[in-house]
């Protein structure tokens, strides 16, 4: 039921945060910047996990809870369209190298 809401309410947003994330992956992959340390990466995975146990327990009650919600649904869609703008992105160039 809630997810349902989100999506007919915030369905806007969550198309931004899509779309945001596929032009975030088609320009990760052209722009060779540093990325993060393994022990950051580890300390941002485990907060992303500890969110989502949260969200699941349903231990943030009320309005707050709800923002958590939304915002989780949009880092997964960012994430999602991350991935698939990368992917698109090595797709079309490695579709158009001329044949060593």
């Amino acid at each position: 039921m809630a997810m349902t809401y989100l999506v007919t309410f915030h369905w806007g947003w969550l198309v931004g945060s899509l779309l945001l994330g596929l032009a975030a992956g088609w320009v990760a992959v052209v722009q060779r910047g540093q990325g993060v340390s393994k022990v950051t990466a580890r300390w941002l995975s485990l907060l992303v996990a500890a969110l989502i146990a949260v969200a699941l327990a349903r231990l943030v009650p009320g309005r707050p809870g709800y923002w958590l919600d939304l915002g989780l649904v949009m880092f997964a869609l960012y994430l999602a369209g991350c991935a698939v703008g990368s992917w698109l992105r090595d797709w079309v160039v490695s579709r158009h190298r001329p044949a060593a």
